[in-house]
């Protein structure tokens, strides 16, 4: 029976997910959610006492990833632009921060945050916003990290998602942390870290 009513709220969400998608697809990466591996390798690294703000946090599919790496949930703060989604993880993860705002203006709602933050993790579709929004949104984040704190961001891609301008203006480097082949489509996650 609680197999059966998770698989319908699953369901839910993945429709939730896709009118979310028909109706802004610059704003939700793609028409499903992403899929276990690529949650997985975004929340690679991640220790159990570590706080946490993930980005685009969608209908979950990432968070519970970062859950299952041993987060607390009340370590996590989920921010996210879309009021459906934002309903939808207060009901999934009732014990975590939800934020609904864009993180554009991360340090504006989350300001008591301030270097305090071991990992951000990004499930915005990066790629396709312009250079000021994604040097809005790195510079944000890393002003809430600690000095020795962590940006995870995939892209569909096989390279950064961010120019090399905005990582010099920001002194910020990166490294591949992997592939994900079997994600719809296939993605790819890097870390930023202060240069």
């Amino acid at each position: 029976m609680e197999s059966q009513l998770q698989s319908k709220r699953n369901s839910s969400f993945r429709g939730a997910f896709f009118r979310s998608w028909l109706q802004d697809p610059f704003h939700v990466a793609s028409v499903v959610p992403s899929s276990r591996g690529l949650a997985r390798l975004m929340a690679k690294d991640l220790d159990a006492d570590a706080r946490v703000v993930e980005l685009g946090a969608g209908t979950g599919t990432l968070t519970q990833a970062i859950i299952e790496r041993g987060v607390q949930p009340r370590n996590l703060y989920l921010v996210e632009q879309n009021a459906a989604f934002a309903s939808i993880l207060r009901i999934q993860f009732p014990a975590a921060t939800v934020v609904q705002a864009s993180a554009e203006f991360l340090p504006e709602y989350l300001s008591a945050l301030t270097g305090t933050v071991d990992y951000v993790i990004s499930g915005l579709p990066i790629l396709w916003f312009n250079k000021e929004k994604k040097t809005r949104i790195l510079a944000g984040a890393f002003e809430l990290l600690k000095p020795a704190g962590r940006y995870h961001q995939f892209t569909y891609l096989g390279r950064v998602p961010v120019g090399n301008r905005i990582l010099d203006t920001l002194s910020l480097r990166t490294t591949l942390l992997g592939m994900a082949p079997m994600n719809l489509p296939p993605a790819f996650v890097y870390r930023f870290d202060r240069a």
